[in-house]
C-alpha cells in the first residue's frame, strides 16, 4: 500500500497503511504488549469470568489480546483484523488462534450469538462516533453473554499520544465519552481502569442465556 495513503482522507485507508507499516513492529513487542494486557485480563476474570468461554477478539492486530484468553482458560479465541499482514503474522506467533481478515462494521462470516464474548483492544479509539456506534452493533449481535472493550482510561503516556496524533484517532473525544456511547447501544456500561492509561468498557448482552 501506498504512504499516500497515509495522507488519504479515507480513514480506513489510512489506518490500513500505518499498522500494515508497522505490523513487524508489533509483533516484536508482543511480549511487552501481553505482560501490560495481562493486568487486565486479570481484572476481567474476576469481574465476568473467562476460563471455559468462546471469545472473539475484534481488531486482533499482533494476537497480544487473543492470547491472553487462552492463557486464562478460554475453550476458544478466534481473532479478526482489516490487516492482513497482521493477520499473517498473528498466525505465526499464535497458531493455536485462529485469525482471519475482515472489517469490523461488518463481520458477517459470524453468526448471531455465536461467541460468548467479543472483544476488541485499542481499537475503537481510533475512528470517529458514527464507526464506533457501527462495530458495537455488529460485537452486540454477535455476542452471546458480554461486549468488552479495553481501552484508554484515564492519563494517556506521552509516547502513546504522540502515536495517536500520528494515527490521528479519536481517543480524548472517545476518553470522554464512550461509556455514554455504549450506554446508548446496550443501556448501560462498566467502566475499570487498569495501569498503563488503560481499562475496561464492558456490558452485559440483554436476555443472557
Amino acid at each position: 500500500m501506498s504512504i499516500l495513503h497515509y495522507f488519504s482522507n479515507d480513514a480506513d485507508k489510512r489506518a490500513q497503511f500505518i499498522f500494515g507499516a508497522i505490523a513487524g513492529i508489533y509483533t516484536h513487542a508482543d511480549t511487552q504488549l501481553s505482560k501490560g494486557f495481562w493486568e487486565s485480563t486479570k481484572v476481567l476474570e474476576n469481574e465476568i469470568g473467562i476460563r471455559g468461554k468462546t471469545v472473539l477478539d475484534v481488531g486482533s492486530g499482533s494476537g497480544a489480546w487473543s492470547s491472553n484468553f487462552l492463557r486464562m482458560g478460554a475453550a476458544q479465541v478466534q481473532g479478526v483484523d482489516f490487516v492482513a499482514k497482521m493477520v499473517e503474522r498473528a498466525s505465526k506467533k499464535h497458531p493455536q488462534i485462529r485469525f482471519s481478515v475482515g472489517n469490523a462494521e461488518n463481520l458477517s462470516q459470524f453468526a448471531d450469538k455465536s461467541f460468548n464474548m467479543v472483544t476488541a483492544s485499542f481499537v475503537l479509539h481510533g475512528v470517529k462516533q458514527n464507526h464506533r456506534a457501527q462495530m458495537l452493533k455488529e460485537m452486540q449481535r454477535i455476542a452471546r453473554n458480554h461486549v468488552v472493550i479495553h481501552d484508554f482510561i484515564g492519563p494517556t503516556p506521552l509516547s502513546v499520544r504522540f502515536l495517536e496524533f500520528m494515527e490521528q484517532s479519536d481517543y480524548i473525544f472517545f476518553k470522554e465519552n464512550f461509556c455514554h456511547e455504549m450506554k446508548e447501544i446496550f443501556g448501560h456500561c462498566q467502566q475499570i481502569q487498569s495501569r498503563y492509561g488503560s481499562g475496561l468498557y464492558y456490558a452485559e448482552i440483554s436476555g443472557l442465556e
